[in-house]
């Protein structure tokens, strides 16, 4: 036998080898068993969202079916976020009636501390102690197969507030988790299921709202729960379908402040079409003048740092004149930040 005759022989042994591999890698035994289309297509969809948020950080297109007025009627302008004032107590909603606020967390926690946890020691440290138990039915009795751990509750600890945890994604969690997902919370010594919503850690009077779980940094998660007084270990869970539990993010507590203020942004943004010194003409940043009326009190600026405010709205089709504090380039875009207060989602529930 030739040489070529024996490379096509080799060349043919090695395609049937990697035809019989990719058969049996394709026929593989109950692969497609427990796979669900509807969640696979709203995973994509979630990474999709998540994907867009990262390059464009809170930027909507003004919709063309329902007027901006009536879209965004929630929403204001700020002058400046970190220091035009937000009246905390403003349009609370309906499920802060059924939640407790201390005047002041930081200094009723250090009273707490100083006077139940340093002072009063009714047990010493290491001690054995026996606990006698009142109308227990029998049936936690029979079902409890290990042994029961016991925990002391502290002053407030029983009351429902706002909880607000400083945490970090795990290093070793890639998936994309959005804003009030159900997750499991082991909070100290207590574990419930609970919706957050992600926020920035800020030093400010307001911060800004996290769609998505930040993939780096720290920030703030923020949800309806038991007062636990800080310092606590947080760990968060996603609670998958077959029962398991995938590790997110670990922190600690921060506190417990209903009248933490977290806004949602929204920018809308709209393109130069005529240009002449510092007044501008610009077009889809809105589509009737009725909603250019609407808005015109907002301040508008540009990304490349330009601020102005619109003049008068030209034609019926969205255009509007605009001026600015100086020359605008033709390339820059021009934006308009509006804001809103969101709360955290009741449905809270012991693990």
């Amino acid at each position: 036998m030739s040489e070529e005759e024996e490379e096509e022989s080799e060349e043919e042994e090695e395609l049937v080898e990697v035809e019989e591999e990719e058969s049996a890698a394709g026929t593989e035994p109950d692969y497609d068993l427990h796979f669900d289309e509807e969640t696979e297509l709203a995973e994509l969809r979630k990474f999709r969202e998540a994907t867009e948020d990262e390059a464009f950080p809170d930027e909507l297109d003004t919709p063309l079916d329902t007027p901006a007025r009536v879209r965004f009627q929630k929403y204001r302008g700020l002058k400046s976020f970190r220091t035009t004032p937000w009246d905390p107590k403003e349009n609370l909603p309906l499920d802060y009636a059924r939640i407790s606020q201390l005047e002041n967390f930081n200094t009723v926690r250090k009273f707490i501390v100083k006077s139940h946890v340093k002072k009063e020691r009714p047990v010493r440290k290491g001690a054995y102690v026996s606990l006698f138990i009142k109308n227990v039915p029998i049936s936690i009795i029979e079902s409890q197969s290990a042994a029961i751990t016991v925990f002391g509750l502290l002053p407030y600890e029983q009351k429902m507030s706002v909880q607000h945890s400083v945490v970090q994604r795990h290093g070793q969690c890639d998936l994309v988790v959005k804003g009030k997902e159900k997750m499991l919370a082991q909070v100290g010594f207590r574990r419930y299921l609970v919706k957050p919503i992600y926020s920035q850690h800020t030093k400010s009077n307001k911060h800004k709202l996290e769609r998505f779980m930040p993939k780096k940094g720290s920030f703030v998660a923020s949800y309806y729960a038991p007062i636990t007084l800080s310092p606590a270990p947080v760990i968060l869970f996603r609670v998958e379908e077959d029962g398991s539990a995938t590790l997110l993010s670990t922190g600690s507590t921060l506190s417990c402040n209903p009248d933490r203020v977290i806004c949602k942004r929204v920018v809308l943004s709209g393109h130069p079409l005529k240009i002449h010194k510092r007044t501008a003409t610009v077009r889809y940043l809105f589509h009737s003048r009725e909603d250019i009326a609407y808005f015109r009190p907002v301040e508008v600026r540009t990304k490349h740092g330009r601020r102005g405010h619109i003049k008068e709205a030209l034609g019926t089709h969205g255009h509007c004149k605009i001026g600015f504090d100086g020359p605008l380039h033709q390339n820059d875009t021009v934006i308009m930040c509006l804001y809103k207060r969101v709360f955290p989602k009741w449905d809270f529930q012991y693990f």
